[in-house]
C-alpha cells in the first residue's frame, strides 16, 4: 500500500464565495449571477479541469443557468486574480486547480490518460527550502509536475502488446 501523500485543506476565516464577493468590491465590480454560478460549479468539487471541460459541464445556450464562453473565461481569470485557482500550463493548455483552503503541494501527470495526481511532501518542501537558503534565494512559491504514466494506463498498455490479443 502505497503512503499517504493526499492533501489536507487548510481553516480559512471566509469561504470562497465570501473571498470571491470581498475581491470584486475592492476593484469596483459587482457580483453577478454568472459568476456566481460557475464558483458555486468550481467549488462544488475538487478536481483539476480546463475551460473546456467546465463549459461542457456548464448548461447549454437556451437553458437556464447558461454562462457564455467569454464570461467563462474572464470568471477564471478572475478566480485567479482572487486567489481561488491556480492556473498553469500542461501541454499547451491553461489548467485550473482550487488553491484558496489548499496547501502548497505538487502533481504527478500521466501523458497517456492525462491525469492529474496531487501529493505534499515535506521532505519536498525541505530541500526546496535548504537549495534555496545555500543559494540565498527567496522562495515565493514553486510547481513540481511529474510526468510519467500511471499503473492503469501501463497495464492498458502492456495488455495491448500480447500475441493473443492481436489475434
Amino acid at each position: 500500500m502505497p503512503a499517504d501523500y493526499s492533501l489536507e485543506s487548510i481553516e480559512v476565516s471566509l469561504s470562497p464565495q465570501e473571498r470571491f464577493e470581498e475581491f470584486l468590491k475592492s476593484r469596483g465590480m459587482r457580483t453577478t449571477e454568472q459568476r456566481r454560478l460557475l464558483l458555486e460549479h468550481v467549488f462544488s468539487r475538487h478536481e483539476h479541469f480546463d475551460a473546456d471541460t467546465l463549459i461542457d459541464q456548464l448548461p447549454r445556450k437556451g437553458q437556464e443557468g447558461y454562462v457564455s464562453r467569454p464570461t467563462v473565461y474572464r470568471t477564471l481569470n478572475e478566480f485567479v486574480d482572487a486567489g481561488l485557482l491556480r492556473k498553469f500550463e500542461l501541454d499547451g493548455r491553461a489548467v485550473y486547480e482550487h488553491d484558496y483552503g489548499y496547501p502548497e503541494h505538487d502533481h504527478l501527470y500521466c501523458q497517456q490518460c492525462q491525469k492529474l495526481y496531487e501529493f505534499h511532501l515535506d521532505e519536498l518542501i525541505e530541500l526546496r527550502n535548504k537549495v534555496a537558503q545555500d543559494h540565498q534565494f527567496r522562495v515565493m512559491s514553486h510547481r513540481l509536475i511529474i510526468s510519467g504514466i500511471c499503473q492503469e494506463c501501463a497495464l492498458t498498455r502492456r495488455r495491448k502488446r500480447r500475441k493473443q490479443d492481436l489475434i
